[in-house]
């Protein structure tokens, strides 16, 4: 869609009634409504709710504001270019709230035009379980080791409460639960969360879904979160090149790093409309410049840059970019 064709689109928008003026900000996220489930008291309960900018024109989010103290939401990246993502963070307050609970988030964009979308939060907080800590928290890890960490779990009410089963889908985690012990009112569990040292290098969110002999409410979930640092980096991870003429060109830099000297033996992309420039020295900081010349054909880019280094260590980079219809280019003339 041109510049033209878009603006026409958002000014016939403008004009239509409220409900449908807004619409198009509807489409900048993926969903508008969570539902947390059933979450102990304490339990770091987060959902981001992604946002990716469809249009030309550039979006920026004035603010964000909640219905209820029960959410309280966030802003991850305020301005959005074409094609860029984002998110509006919502974190269920499971320390100071109890019951069910549910939020209406209003999030307020006031370019390229003033629209406000609402988003929905949901879910029941337990008075009876608590963690403490509210979630596992793996920070920074090398990769290749491994790492372990201890959450208290605490039950008030029948005195025959069992834990009977923790699951999980990612088999680089393993879990090693305590006999239940007994206080006035309460069981006691300590369970001890370990990363095994396969886990792969990257960021690291998954659940834990402890089962229990509870029919009214058999599973609580449990947030694992964490980041496994690989010896070998590549910045950035995700690199825009930006809104292109037909044929023109873009220079950016790729920063390869590593713990120890290393040479990079190939640097390939499926897309010839890159070029790269390297060297044949070992050392622990390599910046490589990177030069992309758009094609003749109007295209969403999305390409995957592989580094292959001399440790054996293989990294990868996603490029994007958007090139312009060609008459698009009368536009800014």
């Amino acid at each position: 869609m041109t510049r033209r064709c878009q603006l026409a689109v958002l000014l016939a928008l403008l004009c239509a009634p409220n409900v449908q003026a807004q619409s198009w900000a509807q489409k900048l996220f993926t969903t508008t409504s969570h539902d947390f489930g059933t979450v102990a008291r304490g339990a770091k309960a987060e959902f981001a709710f992604e946002m990716t900018n469809p249009f030309l024109e550039e979006v920026h989010i004035a603010g964000v504001r909640s219905s209820c103290g029960c959410t309280s939401p966030s802003i991850v990246r305020s301005t959005l270019k074409t094609y860029e993502k984002g998110a509006i963070l919502a974190k269920f307050n499971t320390r100071s709230f109890l019951g069910k609970k549910s939020a209406t988030v209003t999030v307020t964009i006031d370019r390229p035009f003033f629209a406000e979308v609402q988003i929905n939060v949901s879910g029941y907080i337990r008075s009876d379980v608590v963690f403490s800590p509210g979630a596992v928290a793996f920070t920074d890890v090398a990769e290749g080791s491994a790492s372990e960490q201890i959450i208290n779990v605490s039950y008030a009410g029948r005195s025959d409460w069992r834990i009977v089963d923790v699951r999980s889908n990612n088999s680089a985690l393993e879990v090693e639960l305590s006999k239940p012990r007994h206080a006035p009112g309460q069981v006691l569990y300590a369970m001890t969360v370990r990363l095994k040292p396969n886990a792969p290098a990257g960021y690291l969110r998954e659940q834990l879904l402890l089962v229990t002999n509870d029919r009214r409410m058999t599973q609580i979930p449990l947030t694992v979160e964490g980041k496994i640092v690989s010896a070998f980096t590549v910045s950035p991870a995700s690199l825009f090149l930006g809104v292109l003429k037909p044929g023109e060109s873009v220079s950016k830099q790729l920063v390869v790093r590593g713990k120890k000297p290393f040479r990079i033996l190939d640097i390939n992309c499926p897309d010839d409309c890159f070029e790269f420039t390297t060297t044949d020295e070992s050392k622990k900081l390599h910046l490589v410049p990177l030069k992309f010349t758009a094609g003749q054909n109007p295209a969403k880019i999305v390409e995957t840059i592989t580094i292959r280094t001399d440790a054996g260590s293989v990294l990868s980079c996603i490029a994007t970019a958007t090139v312009m219809p060609a008459e698009a280019k009368l536009l800014e003339n």
